[in-house]
Formats: structure tokens, C-alpha cells, sequence
């Protein structure tokens, strides 16, 4: 606690905001759950005691509350937004404020990579908080020593896991993709993932740009892959039904059961605070680890892709610019380190923050990634990415004819 005060007293003074006397506010929306804005919480009561300024917080996964706000006129001060895509289309609108003022400082704080996805048209707009790898599979190191099994190392051999599980009487897969107005989502990450190791890097962006057509054979196969698992009743625990029904941040649940539901979920690095908190026994590296999405393509290799939240700001005043200098620092970010699931990419937060071997391996591979793929439906413009891929993904899997499915997101353009 000593060295989390001083942290902010620190960052604070830097600023020029320390005991100011006047009660001020800001409002601070994250479109990120509960438990993914608990680290972030966590600090907020030091800046608020330090400056006077109050911050109210409100978290959310519905992006319609941004922007039933931002029509009423009402935006929030400073947003967490999940969607890079988002920060394109409100700086066209002319919503957003530049981070010229703090500019150094993150130059000083973040590699090249992610600064430069924090730019729209060269000017920098935002800055990365709570980053995850989303090309990871989960499974129990115990349950698999005690059933023989290996970890795969190829597509095919992730397949033939998945059958021995299935001839062994038990179900291999954990998987949901309810998420109340953002239901859907989770299935786009796996079509994503596969994409990647089927397609390739260079046809990733064309499609995520929309440079080729959701009906194109490529779109359709990486769909398909994702169907020969969560269309298959024996391999997802509560069949299709299940998938639709369960919590994406519930589902993982499943492998931690006595004796468990399923032993594999395809789920980014921040799920590991979800079922932390809810089996907070679990000892790391022996009931829960990973494993890399296997190649599918072997000349593609395993390339990876993740997400994030980008932080903006609707407000130039002193008071928001000193809560995202505040937010973007290393000190500041090194406190929600420490919490297992958050991962900065803030490349001067020290590793031995991080709670686990884990959460250790994650960072370092984000934060010193020279290139880095972001997750595409969060490139792509909010009706389609936020919209149409997640609704087709819901269709999809609720058994509608799969032509139809990519031809309607095609439509939605």
C-alpha cells in the first residue's frame, strides 16, 4: 500500500495536480466487465484523495450506452474502449481529443507497435490498458497427466485430443457466447484465430479492412473449421444450446469441476482473473496452463492475435488530462499488474509484478511483440464488428444455413 501511494504521489506530483483544493469531477466508461476493471478501480481512491477531482466509473459490455450518451449529448469524459475501430469513427466525427500534451511520455512508456495504434491519420488519439493474447487454449496439466493425454502441437493433433477425450466418455470443450447486448463475440475470436493459420497475415487485414467480400472461400473455411467443434454435439459440454446460453466468463467454470465438464477452452489471457476468482485454490502451472492455438496451415505457422483497451478522452480539461496521464503511467499500472487476468503494455512496468509464471510469459510476449495483429472485428466498422459478425456468429452456431450467414454480414456494409 506504502509503495502503491507513493507511486501515485509520484505521477501526480509530475503532473502538477497534487492537493488541489477544489472538488472537481470526471466520468470514466469502460466497456470491459467487472472483473477486468477491478484492477483498475483499485487506484482510482489515491487519485481521487490526491487531487480532489472525483471520479465516477461506470463499466460496462453494452457499446450501445456510449452511444445512446454521445447522441444525448452526455459523453463520458474519458472512455476504455475495446474497439480500435471505435476511436477511428469518433475521431472522424470530431469527437475526440488529441494526447499531443502527454505525448512523451508515452513515448517513453510503450514500443512503436502500440503507439502506433493509438493514431488515427498520424495523431496520436490513445493509448493501450488491460491488452490480452487471444491465441490460447486452457487446460488443466493435472487432468491431462491423469488421462494420458498430450498437449497438441498441430491442428490435427488438437482434433484427435478432442476425439480420445470424446472415446474416453468426456467432452473436451468448454464454450460460451452469451454476453447480453455483445453475445457473440467469443465465437468471432475463434474464427479469427483460425483465420490467421488459414488464410494467412496478409489476407487478415484485407478482410478485416473489407477489401475482400465475407463470401469469399477463405471467410467460409475459417467458419467451417470453427464449426467442426462447436457445431459437433459431443465435443462442446452442453451441446449448441450450452454455447448459446452460457456466459463467455462462466463457461471456463466448466474445467474446474468435480470431476470436471471439459478440459479445453479457447479463451484470451484475461480469462485467468475470471476463474481465479471463482476456484481461488487453483494452483498455476498444475490445475490451469496454456497452450498456443496449434497451426492449421503449417507454412503459416502460429501467428498470434490479440485485444485491448484503448484509452480516449471527449475532454481537454486539466482534470481529464490528468487522470490519462495518471492512467497511462507504469507506476499506476504496475498496482493493476499484480492482480492475476491484467496484462499492461506498458513496456516499463516491471515483470515481477505479475502474480504468476504465467502472467509473466503473456506480457513479455505482447509488450516486446514487434508486430502485433489486433483482433479484427474490433477493426472493423462498429455495425459489422459490434453488429453483424457477432449476430452471424449467434446464427451460425443457432444452426442457419452458413452461405446465408455470410451473406448477410456482407449485406450489412
Amino acid at each position: 500500500m506504502l509503495r502503491k501511494t507513493l507511486a501515485v504521489l509520484l505521477v501526480l506530483s509530475l503532473i502538477g495536480v497534487v492537493g488541489w483544493a477544489q472538488q472537481r469531477s470526471l466520468v470514466l466508461l469502460g466497456e470491459m466487465a467487472a472483473q477486468e476493471a477491478a484492477a483498475i478501480e483499485a487506484t482510482l481512491d489515491s487519485f481521487e484523495a490526491a487531487t480532489g477531482i472525483k471520479v465516477e466509473t461506470i463499466w460496462t459490455r453494452d457499446p450501445a450506452l456510449l452511444t445512446t450518451r454521445i447522441e444525448a449529448g452526455n459523453p463520458p469524459d474519458i472512455v476504455l474502449l475495446p474497439k480500435p475501430g471505435q476511436m477511428v469513427s469518433l475521431v472522424g466525427e470530431g469527437q475526440l481529443k488529441d494526447l499531443t500534451f502527454m505525448k512523451s511520455q508515452l513515448e517513453a512508456d510503450y514500443g512503436q507497435a502500440w503507439i502506433d495504434m493509438g493514431k488515427v491519420n498520424g495523431t496520436l488519439y490513445g493509448f493501450w490498458v488491460a491488452v490480452s493474447n487471444k491465441s490460447m487454449v486452457w487446460y488443466s496439466p493435472a487432468q491431462f497427466e491423469a488421462n494420458g493425454w498430450e498437449v497438441p502441437t498441430t491442428w490435427t493433433e488438437l482434433i484427435a485430443l478432442s476425439d480420445q477425450i470424446v472415446a474416453d466418455g468426456k467432452t473436451p470443450w468448454a464454450l460460451g457466447i452469451e454476453c447480453g447486448g455483445a453475445t457473440g463475440w467469443a465465437g468471432t475470436d475463434w474464427i479469427e484465430d483460425i483465420m490467421l493459420r488459414t488464410a494467412g497475415a496478409e489476407f487478415y487485414d484485407q478482410w478485416a479492412a473489407h477489401e475482400v467480400p465475407w463470401t469469399d472461400p477463405k471467410v467460409k473455411r475459417a467458419f467451417e473449421i470453427f464449426g467442426d467443434i462447436v457445431l459437433n454435439e459431443d465435443y462442446v459440454f452442453g451441446g449448441t444450446t450450452g454455447v448459446l446460453t452460457t456466459n463467455f466468463g462462466d463457461s471456463p467454470n466448466d474445467l474446474f469441476t468435480d470431476p470436471p465438464n471439459a478440459y479445453l477452452h479457447h479463451q484470451a489471457s484475461f480469462i485467468e482473473g475470471f476463474f481465479t476468482e471463482d476456484f481461488p485454490d487453483l494452483v498455476p502451472g498444475v490445475d490451469y496452463d496454456w497452450f498456443v492455438t496449434p497451426p492449421i496451415d503449417a507454412a503459416l505457422g502460429t501467428p498470434a492475435f490479440g485485444g485491448g483497451n484503448i484509452v480516449v478522452t471527449f475532454s481537454d480539461s486539466v482534470e481529464a488530462q490528468a487522470l490519462m496521464r495518471y492512467l497511462a503511467s507504469a507506476a499506476v499500472q504496475e498496482v493493476w499488474a499484480a492482480r492475476v487476468g491484467y496484462i499492461s503494455a506498458n513496456k516499463n512496468v516491471n515483470m515481477n509484478v505479475y502474480p504468476t509464471d504465467i502472467a509473466r510469459g503473456i506480457a513479455d510476449s505482447l509488450v516486446n511483440a514487434l508486430t502485433f495483429r489486433f483482433d479484427a472485428s474490433d477493426l472493423m466498422p462498429e455495425a459489422i464488428g459490434g453488429g453483424a459478425f457477432w449476430t452471424g456468429v449467434v446464427d451460425y452456431v443457432g444452426g442457419m444455413d452458413l452461405d446465408t450467414v455470410l451473406q448477410t454480414i456482407e449485406a450489412a456494409y
